[in-house]
């Protein structure tokens, strides 16, 4: 009989793990990741995007579904990537900075939106912007596209591609599968906010200023 060569095996497993997801848990490769929080260095951060439709005091957050009306939007919103629910429960739901930056808090009591520094402290933590999207990433192979390049997701954030909503084209959805991009609370122009980004083309972490009217995931930090 032939020798199998162990080294492909574990590369083969690697490639093919899969994620299943439902309103309580994310299940990476058979293990159970509670709906709650992960220590990274000296930072407390949610494990999964924000799914809330009302701010903290209780006030309803718009759901805009029609195209047109999104790119035209100067207030809170948010909606599911396709408008479709199904998508909501694997990656949350998709903001405008409008509604991160409403002072009735869209994060829930004790918890924020992640300031431009706190990102940056998160993106230092993990060994600087060159690698960290890598130690960010859920390793799943059915929600990020292969390769999902230098997935480790050593950090716990279980990072997933949830794609966005695009101020330019008219509210047009795109990068599903390919991208995870989360707004942070810092404004960078009176019209562009800062938000950062992971790939599933490689291992990094990137900064950059978008229009305030696009659809991005939010991710929480403990205050």
């Amino acid at each position: 009989m032939k020798k199998i060569n162990l080294s492909l095996i574990i590369i083969f497993a690697f490639i093919f793990i899969k994620c299943t997801v439902n309103n309580d848990n994310i299940l990476i490769d058979g293990s159970i990741v509670p709906n709650e929080t992960v220590k990274i260095c000296n930072q407390v951060w949610m494990t999964k995007n924000l799914d809330v439709d009302h701010y903290r005091n209780g006030d309803s957050i718009t759901e805009v579904r029609d195209s047109i009306l999104w790119g035209n939007l100067t207030t809170g919103a948010w909606c599911y990537y396709n408008n479709d629910p199904a998508m909501g429960a694997i990656y949350g739901k998709l903001y405008n900075w409008f509604a991160v930056n409403d002072p009735r808090g869209l994060a829930p009591e004790g918890w924020h939106i992640p300031s431009e520094e706190e990102w940056m402290e998160l993106e230092n933590c993990l060994g600087g912007s060159d690698i960290a999207g890598g130690k960010m990433k859920a390793i799943c192979t059915n929600y990020w596209q292969s390769p999902n390049e230098g997935a480790t997701n050593e950090s716990g954030f279980y990072a997933l591609p949830g794609g966005y909503r695009s101020y330019y084209d008219n509210g047009m959805f795109y990068e599903v599968g390919l991208d995870g991009h989360w707004w942070s609370s810092t404004e960078a122009s009176t019209y562009t906010a800062w938000y950062w980004e992971v790939t599933y083309r490689d291992a990094t972490i990137g900064r950059f200023d978008l229009n305030k009217v696009n659809g991005f995931s939010v991710r929480c930090i403990k205050d």
